[in-house]
Formats: structure tokens, sequence, C-alpha cells
């Protein structure tokens, strides 16, 4: 099919090369010959009058021009696939699709179990793909590569639907045994303490709790560990006087799986809207339609079973 004598196969493959910056890279990503995906970019060159990609190092890197195209290139990629691939019925006992979702390990946590358990008592055969949200995962829903993403409201994109799925309060966890576990956690305690902290790796969406911390009291906490999850925090407050600022939630979990004991934090933090959101090209997207029912049902689910506060 052509547009203004463009071939608009060849938007697949700019989108491509864009991605991988590398031809043998592309032409795996497009089931392509490294020689044909060489030659589209060869005609590509031609019809924009550009290079488009320059050899830097190793490396191939666009140039202005195409750096200018990238955008705009997945948008229309984005539209097409969801107007005319997306299938008009979604069937969950007989779909194969791949469902692409970016969450955090606290969500997997907490909320991937509900949805799983969801889904099977549904009989569906549609996939699930968990990934992480190290680096860009609003990009990659604008890229088309997200299917959902599940977020605090705070680092959603203006630009696509979002649904707020629930609140979250946030709670101190400390070793049961442990000084901290006897009389109250005030502030004074708090900030002496070592502090077990999750800082993720790659570049972090938003700003982090410790900026958050410094910037509303001035003063800094002792981080004494860090580590690139929110699920093993609560474990590792167990045989030590540190503590560990937690999703409620996750914590009440750990209680049943570690020796800790959660108190109130000696400080307001405000809560956590944790909210879903997908492209806005896909809103009607039966399939998302349905995987973004089946998040509300989860979220009722996961909240029926959360025990009394300790």
């Amino acid at each position: 099919m052509r547009f203004n004598r463009l071939d608009l196969n060849l938007l697949v493959a700019l989108d491509a090369l864009l991605v991988e910056r590398s031809i043998t890279k592309a032409a795996e990503r497009l089931n392509l010959s490294p020689s044909a995906t060489s030659n589209a970019l060869n005609r590509l060159r031609e019809y924009f009058d550009d290079e488009l990609l320059v050899q830097v190092g190793r490396r191939m890197e666009p140039t202005p021009r195409a750096q200018g195209l990238q955008d705009a290139v997945r948008d229309v990629l984005v539209r097409v696939d969801s107007a005319i691939a997306i299938q008009p019925n979604f069937d969950p006992t007989t779909s194969d699709r791949v469902f692409r979702i970016f969450v955090s390990d606290y969500t997997q946590f907490v909320l991937a179990p509900h949805v799983l358990a969801l889904a099977n008592a549904a009989r569906c055969k549609a996939r699930f793909e968990f990934l992480p949200q190290v680096s860009n995962p609003v990009g990659e829903l604008e890229r088309g590569e997200a299917d959902l993403l599940i977020l605090p409201r705070d680092f959603l994109s203006p630009d696509h639907p979002e649904e707020v799925l629930y609140s979250e309060e946030f709670t101190c966890v400390v070793w049961a045994d442990g000084k901290l576990a006897k009389g109250a956690l005030n502030f004074e305690r708090y900030l002496a303490a070592g502090h077990v902290v999750m800082r993720p790796t790659g570049n972090p969406i938003g700003e982090s709790f410790e900026a958050w911390f410094v910037k509303r009291y001035g003063v800094t906490r002792r981080v004494a560990v860090t580590t690139y999850g929110f699920a093993p925090l609560p474990a590792m407050v167990v045989g030590t006087d540190f503590v560990a600022t937690v999703h409620q939630r996750l914590a009440r979990l750990a209680q049943g799986l570690w020796p800790i004991a959660l108190r109130t934090p000696p400080l307001p933090i405000t809560p956590m809207e944790q909210a879903l959101q997908w492209h806005k090209y896909r809103t009607k997207d039966p399939g998302l339609v349905w995987l973004r029912e089946l998040f509300r049902q989860a979220v009722v689910r996961m909240d029926a079973g959360i025990a009394s506060p300790a």
C-alpha cells in the first residue's frame, strides 16, 4: 500500500530501525533478512532525502530528521493497529492474546494473584506478561508496547485515559523482637533508626520518597539498606533494629511470613492512589475492556481477604 509515493510497509521498518538502531536487530524484529532491512533503509533514505541513521562507533544514531519522525511514525502504527488489527470481539476462553502489563513487584505481590485467580475461574486462555517499570513505562504505552500500566496516579501520563483502582496507606515495619517494637515509634526514634528503602534501577519515574521527605521535613533519613524491589522490604528488618516504610497491604501479607510488627508512621504520609492507564486509541479494544473489568474485580477480591489491622 502506498501513500504519497511512500510504501507504508516501510514505516514499520523505520519504526523498528529507530527503536533498535541496528540493522541486524531490526531485521530480527521484522522477521526479515539483514539485506532486506538494509534495502528498506536505503529506500527510506531516498524518500526522505536524509540519512536517517548514521554509524557512530558501534551503534547507529538517528539524525535530527529521524528523531522528529520517530513519535509520529509510532503514533500512526498504533492508530492502524487499534483501528484495524484489533479483533471486534474478545472471548477469554478462546483467545491466545498476550496482555503486556507494566507493574511493580508490589502490585504483583498484592493484586496480580487475584487477577490470575479470576482469569482462571473464567477459563481464560489469554496469557499475561508482567513487565518491570524501571525505565519508561509511559513511553512503552505511547509506543503500543504496553497494554496497561499499573502505577501511582501521580506518575501517569495526562495524555491517556486512567482509572483509580484503590487507595493505599503506608505503615512502618519493624522486627517483632527488636527495640523499635517496644514503646511508641515517635518521630525521633524513626529518624534515628536505620532505614531499609527501595531504590529502583534504571531511570526511576517520579520523585523518590527520600526527596519528598527532605523537601517536607528538611532532614534526611539514615538509609542502612537499599534494594530494587518493594516486596523484600518487610523481610529485611527481621533480626535488626531497622525500619521500613511499606505499603500497608504488602506489610499485612508479610505478617503471615515473617516475625514483624506494624507501627503507625510518626509523620503524615499522603495515601497513594494506585491507578491503571491504557492508550487513548485502545479505549474500545474489547480485550482491554475485559481486562480492565478483571482488575476491578480483583481489587474487590483482594480487599475482601485483607485481615484487620494488627
